[in-house]
């Protein structure tokens, strides 16, 4: 009877070749550099920063290999349309007041923010957008902020003293003794 003779490591011949021995290939520094920018700039754009990233696109746009290059100007169009989207003309600054009003309604702080500065800005007698910024800061627990934008508020026009006295968004207030002194001023 003839058996099979199984090869033992000391019989079995290894191919030797030149890749086996080394080490793997080291990836490229600048695809490696680009890659990481692509990544921030994707973040960028997924977190509706599109100005940012737009920016960003074109960075990397610059410093990316060419199969890049038609995936990011995909990006880049629609960094554009999504900030031309976004850019919001008013008829007036009170039309202006009650969008960001209705961002502060649904929590986009920043954003409120950025819409009543651009009032007060434009706008400097503008009560009602120093009220807003009052609210904002009474709803981001900035006691000091909200307590000098209300002053000008209440300085602009006094029925905002009024007014603020019976504002459930200054409840966050009610226990500062400066905010009582400023709405209950003393004759």
């Amino acid at each position: 009877m003839v058996t099979a003779k199984t090869p033992t490591p000391s019989t079995t011949k290894q191919p030797s070749s030149p890749s086996a021995s080394s080490a793997a290939p080291q990836p490229d520094p600048a695809r490696v550099k680009a890659l990481e920018q692509y990544e921030v700039a994707v973040r960028l754009l997924h977190e509706g920063k599109y100005d940012k990233a737009h920016v960003a696109f074109n960075k990397v746009l610059a410093i990316s290999p060419p199969d890049f290059a038609d995936r990011i100007r995909m990006y880049l169009d629609t960094c554009v349309k999504q900030s031309t989207k976004n850019k919001h003309s008013f008829a007036t600054p009170e039309e202006q007041y009650d969008y960001a009003i209705s961002l502060l309604n649904d929590g986009h702080y920043e954003d409120a923010r950025e819409q009543l500065t651009q009032i007060v800005k434009a706008h400097n007698e503008a009560d009602y957008a120093f009220y807003g910024l009052a609210v904002l800061a009474s709803m981001t627990g900035d006691a000091h902020k909200c307590l000098d934008h209300l002053t000008e508020s209440i300085r602009l026009n006094t029925l905002n003293r009024i007014q603020a006295r019976s504002d459930s968004d200054f409840q966050d207030m009610a226990d500062d003794p400066r905010f009582t002194e400023l709405l209950y001023p003393e004759a």
